[in-house]
C-alpha cells in the first residue's frame, strides 16, 4: 500500500487536478462565453479574438501564444511552475477542441456571463491552487513585479482591461461589457476556489488576561490556541500573545469572547489561505 505522503501520489494527484481544472475552464469557455461572443482575460482572451478574426482553431492560438511566455517563465521563475503551466495550457487546448462541436447551453447573455465566469473561475482556481497557470500574462506580471512599483494583480488587471476593451472593437461594446462582468465573476470564484469556502482567519491577541481568553476560546469556541511570549515595546513588560485560526463565521463570537474578558485587548485578524500541519480541527463543544 502506498503511503499517504508518497511523492508519487502527490505528483499524480496534482496533474489529475490540473487536467480536470482545464476541462472545467474549457467548458465555461465553449458552453457559455465563446458562442455568445464573450472573451476571457489574458492570453486566452487574445486567442479567442484572433481565432474569431482568422478562423484558425482556438486551440492552436492558446498553445502558440503561451509558448514565448513559458520560455520566459522557465528562465526567470523555475522549471516546476513552467511544466505545470505547459501541461495546463495543452490540456485546455485539448478540451477546447473536444467541446467545440457541442452547442452552447444558453443564448442569454447574463446567464452566459455568470455561469461561464463561474466555470472558468473554478477551473483556473484549481490550476493555480495546484501550482500551474493558464495565462502567460501572469508570468510577465510576476517578472515585472520584481522590477516595478506595481503588484502582480495590478499588472494583470491592466493587461486584461486592455484585452477586454479590444473585444469591444471586434464583438461590440455590449459583448465587451458582458465579458468584463464574466471576468469579475471568474476573478472572485478563483479566490473562493483557492482559499476555500471556509475562509480561515488567523487571529493574534495581546492581552493582560491572555490565559482567561485562551480558556474561553477553547471552551466556548472549540478552538486551540498557541501562546507566544513577547515584550511590550514601550513598557518593556513581558506579554502573552495568543494565536489561533478560526473561520469567517466565528469572528463575531470571537469578538464577543474577547470583549467579555478584556475590552482593552489588542486584536488583529488576517486572511489565511492554507493551513498545513498542526491540530486545525475544532474540538467538540457541548454548550
Amino acid at each position: 500500500m502506498v503511503a499517504k505522503g508518497n511523492p508519487v501520489v502527490r505528483y499524480v494527484k496534482k496533474y489529475i487536478v490540473l487536467f480536470i481544472g482545464s476541462m472545467i475552464a474549457a467548458a465555461g469557455l465553449e458552453f457559455f462565453l465563446i458562442p455568445n461572443q464573450m472573451i476571457d482575460g489574458g492570453i486566452v482572451g487574445v486567442s479567442i479574438l484572433l481565432s474569431h478574426i482568422t478562423d484558425v482553431s482556438l486551440s492552436i492560438f492558446i498553445v502558440l501564444l503561451n509558448l514565448p511566455f513559458l520560455y520566459l517563465g522557465y528562465m526567470q521563475i523555475g522549471k516546476t511552475f513552467c511544466i505545470s503551466t505547459l501541461f495546463s495550457v495543452v490540456s485546455l487546448a485539448y478540451w477546447v477542441h473536444i467541446f467545440h462541436p457541442i452547442p452552447e447551453l444558453t443564448h442569454d447573455l447574463f446567464l452566459s456571463a455568470t455561469f461561464g465566469g463561474v466555470l472558468v473561475g473554478i477551473g483556473v482556481g484549481l490550476i493555480i491552487r495546484y501550482g500551474g497557470s493558464l495565462d502567460g500574462t501572469e508570468i510577465v506580471a510576476i517578472i515585472m513585479d520584481r522590477k516595478s512599483g506595481f503588484s502582480v494583480g495590478e499588472i494583470v488587471m491592466f493587461f486584461n482591461l486592455f484585452i477586454l476593451g479590444s473585444a469591444g472593437l471586434v464583438f461590440g461594446w455590449d459583448k465587451a461589457m458582458y465579458s468584463l462582468a464574466a471576468y469579475f465573476v471568474a476573478f472572485k470564484v478563483i479566490d473562493i476556489t483557492i482559499e476555500g469556502l471556509d475562509e480561515s482567519k488567523g487571529v493574534m491577541i495581546v492581552s493582560d488576561y491572555a490565559d482567561d481568553i485562551a480558556s474561553a476560546l477553547l471552551a466556548r469556541l472549540g478552538r486551540g490556541v498557541t501562546i507566544l511570549h513577547g515584550q511590550g515595546g514601550f513598557s518593556q513588560e513581558p506579554k502573552k500573545i495568543l494565536y489561533s485560526v478560526i473561520t469567517r463565521l466565528e469572528i463575531a463570537k470571537l469578538k464577543a469572547i474577547i470583549d467579555d474578558k478584556d475590552s482593552n485587548a489588542f486584536v488583529t485578524i488576517h486572511d489565511v489561505h492554507d493551513v498545513i500541519g498542526g491540530r486545525v480541527k475544532k474540538r467538540a463543544i457541548h454548550h
